[in-house]
């Protein structure tokens, strides 16, 4: 598979979005089970693919996973096995150990979205847990998803002061299980 041919990008594109409804929300689709702590082996994901019409070789599964541009999925060491790196709503324990943030994460959001988050701070909604970025720019991306974006700023030094645990996901996603009001503030 060349990279630089469109179709082949466009390929790429709706595989990883397969790849993420199938080991992050609905693993049941294609008749796999995700382990506790969300990993699946390889050769039982290309053959349940392959039995509901979606062939995959391993070379193209190597290749989605090394050009996601948000690194979504991850090998075991061994490389038999591949999980998403967050983003579940089913539930999974990724098993990563508490860390300590930096200062500042940020989190990007919709506009329209901004008066709720305000008033109620930020909640994990339908995922497992609150996905922060270390860098702003990560925040944009994110809130432009859902409309005009909005980037808010984490005081994450102050939360890890008064108890909050934070983790670090395989790509450099910031979780956690919620953000108070108290702790966010708007960027410019």
């Amino acid at each position: 598979m060349d990279p630089m041919d469109p179709m082949d990008q466009k390929r790429t594109v709706k595989t990883s979005k397969t790849l993420s409804r199938i080991l992050r929300h609905d693993p049941g689709a294609v008749g796999i089970t995700l382990d506790a702590a969300g990993w699946v082996e390889v050769d039982a994901l290309l053959a349940a693919l392959a039995r509901h019409g979606r062939r995959l070789s391993r070379a193209e599964l190597d290749h989605v996973v090394a050009t996601n541009d948000k690194r979504r999925f991850a090998y075991s060491e061994d490389g038999r096995s591949i999980r998403a790196s967050q983003g579940h709503t089913v539930e999974v324990d990724l098993g990563l150990p508490a860390a300590t943030p930096p200062d500042t994460l940020f989190h990007g959001t919709a506009e329209r979205t901004l008066r709720h988050v305000l008033a109620e701070g930020l909640r994990p909604m339908s995922r497992r847990d609150v996905h922060l970025s270390a860098d702003t720019e990560t925040a944009v991306k994110v809130g432009s998803r859902h409309g005009r974006p909005v980037v808010l700023a984490v005081d994450a030094a102050a939360m890890a002061r008064d108890g909050y645990e934070f983790r670090a996901s395989a790509n450099g996603v910031w979780l956690t299980d919620a953000v108070p009001v108290g702790y966010l503030r708007r960027t410019p």
